[in-house]
């Protein structure tokens, strides 16, 4: 099986990038390079698979067959050990001036097995803006053997001049169906658990995955869609803002521990802590201290970016209830993503008009927006569950 096989209900952009690796074969060999540039913008709802599909491009510009998925080639890529694939995976809020102009060094260097240099920029709308001018200008004039991956949800999210620049992939959500089915053929989850998941996640994989496989990841979904039920009252909606940001921070703060401990450990050995000799310890401790305090700062970064996407993930599956009850009040015959909680969805459809729906999806959206913007998250949750306060 191929690594475009792989790419989950996205045959369309499968079919340009293998066309486009048959051109990048064909202009190694001196030829015209057919459907082949060296600049790809691959956009995509969350859950689509943009960071995979520019995977597997990156692994059959590699393959001398083009991606077949069995090679060395291939598994280089697809474990991340490829001399010539540099990844890159802002972990805060946005992504600096500075590491740009650092990656665009690494990356005009010469391929180390002579075929192409490639780098995969996952959420490259965090770039700042001067990291996007950087950007656009080592598109503009890049090395002949270099090829730029560019991920983002949409090419609105990129600055104009690059993405006029790239070649442009759109990938759409899955069906509910095409998760389920790779659920259960490659991950073994019983048939009513992975349909059950790939319609609670809406297409998307990897949150599929997450909630066919992980009993904690049900757990926090539930607790979630049990907060329209309980917001009777000013209290109630306070208490409910506080549980979900309290859940985001512990969420953050378990994910972030072990990695912040193992990079700062990492860093106080490269500078000489617990080195031997009089004086040695202590000067390259303190010649260290700035690059310390750098770490310190870009891992706050990266706990903040992390609590504002567990935020985010819960908010979407709110957004999804209340359009399951707009769906319910006016009749539509469409697949419900919380039809597990089919009793909560009639009883508000029945006690509320579809305006006030659209109102609290309004809300929820603002939330998000509100988040996006920097504002406090406690003080956008509680602001949204209020909103969202049954009469």
């Amino acid at each position: 099986m191929g690594v475009f096989d792989d790419l989950v209900g996205q045959e369309r952009a499968a079919e340009t990038l293998r066309r486009a690796a048959a051109g990048a074969a064909e202009l190694l060999a001196g030829g015209p390079g057919t459907g082949m540039t060296h600049a790809w913008l691959f956009t995509g709802p969350p859950g689509s698979g943009r960071e995979e599909a520019a995977r597997a491009f990156a692994a059959a510009l590699f393959c001398p067959d083009r991606g077949c998925g069995h090679c060395d080639m291939c598994h280089q890529v697809m474990v991340g050990s490829h001399p010539d694939l540099e990844t890159v995976r802002p972990q805060g809020l946005s992504y600096g001036v500075k590491d740009t102009r650092q990656l665009i060094l690494r990356a005009a260097g010469a391929p180390t097995l002579g075929r192409w240099r490639v780098v995969l920029f996952e959420d490259a709308d965090r770039a700042t803006e001067g990291a996007s001018n950087a950007l656009l200008k080592a598109i503009e004039e890049p090395p002949p053997r270099t090829v730029w991956l560019l991920c983002a949800p949409s090419p609105d999210d990129m600055m104009i001049t690059i993405r006029s620049r790239c070649r442009v992939v759109t990938l759409v959500t899955p069906s509910a169906a095409a998760v389920a089915h790779v659920l259960a053929t490659r991950e073994n989850v019983p048939p009513d658990m992975a349909e059950f998941a790939a319609r609670a996640a809406q297409g998307h994989l990897g949150r599929a995955r997450r909630l066919a496989l992980d009993a904690e990841a049900r757990g926090r979904r539930e607790a979630v869609l049990a907060i329209p039920a309980s917001l009777t009252g000013v209290g109630e909606c306070v208490a409910a803002a506080e549980r979900l940001v309290k859940t985001a921070e512990d969420e953050a703060a378990a994910v972030t521990a072990a990695l912040n401990e193992s990079e700062t450990a990492e860093l106080r050995k490269v500078y000489g802590e617990g080195s031997t000799g009089k004086g040695l310890s202590r000067g390259l401790i303190r010649g260290g201290a700035g690059a310390l305090k750098d770490l310190e700062d870009r891992q706050k970064s990266r706990a903040t970016r992390t609590k504002r996407d567990v935020i985010d993930a819960a908010l979407l599956d709110l957004v999804a209830f209340y359009r399951d009850v707009l769906a319910v009040q006016f009749g539509a015959a469409v697949e419900l993503a919380g039809a597990d909680r089919r009793a909560d969805l009639d009883a508000l459809a029945r006690s509320s008009a579809p305006e006030e729906t659209l109102r609290r999806i309004d809300a929820i959206m603002l939330c998000r927006r509100r988040l996006a913007a920097n504002v406090n998250p406690q003080m956008a949750v509680e602001a949204m569950t209020l909103s969202l306060r049954r009469p």
